[in-house]
């Protein structure tokens, strides 16, 4: 299977492939469906008709390697980045160690991915291994010609009280030193439209955000992707808020209203409503 892939999809120049989730407007609408080896996931117990019904709404996904090879027909003409790594949250006793890499553009290849994502926790109590980790997949990405999306969050995930502009900033600046293609981060807690302009100054690449964990206000998480849009964002990364939604299509329609056609938070929410 992984070599009849490999001969569907010939390699490409970076430009090509960020073209796969990048529209002609320069923004993209990005659903991770990569959380399965981090929580439990019930709400993914079908991804082959999750995203079916995402497709008309979504430029790309972020898949692990199973799923990259079990809906790859599903995933066809759409952005595929593949996560290099497994990120842990604090479980029990069991503390946050941080990410670690699990593969590399070789798998990528492999299953015709078009870019990689690893996490970059900046001030983590792992940062050494975890920043030497991101640096060796991006010159492996560089020798495949593969682009590399680092999402990148101070200390860890799910830190919402250490997403200052000040740690998200820093930690995006830090990203585009290590020759990301790509930078995904969170929007900070708080943040005003001018704010987040400041993130998106320290970065001359482009800039999208994540949606976190599934905070049931469409018009809050809504609020927080028009002002990211406003402030000069590139898109959104945003999975649990849309595939743990009571109506997974309609949030990932009314996402790519404000990304794609400019709407507003009203218009984007009579979408979910309808």
């Amino acid at each position: 299977m992984i070599l009849v892939l490999r001969a569907i999809i010939p390699m490409s120049s970076k430009s090509e492939y960020l073209k796969q989730f990048f529209q002609s407007d320069g923004r993209t609408v990005i659903t991770p469906i990569d959380h399965g080896t981090a929580i439990p996931v019930p709400e993914l117990d079908n991804p082959a008709t999750l995203i079916e019904s995402l497709n008309p709404f979504v430029d790309g996904y972020v898949v692990n390697l199973g799923i990259a090879l079990a809906c790859h027909q599903q995933l066809s003409g759409k952005g595929v980045c593949l996560r290099t790594d497994c990120y842990k949250p604090p479980y029990g006793d069991n503390e946050d160690t941080g990410p670690f890499r699990l593969y590399s553009p070789d798998e990528a290849e492999a299953v015709g991915a078009h870019a990689v994502m690893n996490m970059c926790y900046t001030h983590h109590r792992n940062e050494t291994e975890i920043i030497r980790e991101c640096a060796e997949l991006i010159s492996e990405s560089l020798e495949a010609d593969l682009p590399v999306i680092l999402e990148t969050l101070p200390f860890g995930i799910g830190r919402p009280n250490d997403y200052t502009v000040e740690n998200i900033i820093f930690a995006a600046r830090m990203a585009v030193e290590l020759g990301t293609d790509v930078v995904k981060t969170a929007y900070p807690t708080g943040a005003s439209v001018d704010d987040f302009s400041k993130i998106i100054d320290a970065c001359p690449v482009p800039v999208i955000i994540l949606g976190g964990a599934s905070g049931g206000n469409d018009r809050d998480l809504l609020s927080i992707v028009r002002n990211a849009m406003d402030a000069g964002a590139a898109g959104v990364a945003i999975g649990r808020n849309v595939w743990q939604h009571s109506a997974p299509p309609k949030m990932a329609a009314a996402l790519q209203s404000i990304v794609h056609e400019n709407a507003s938070i009203d218009s984007a929410l009579k979408l979910i409503e309808s």
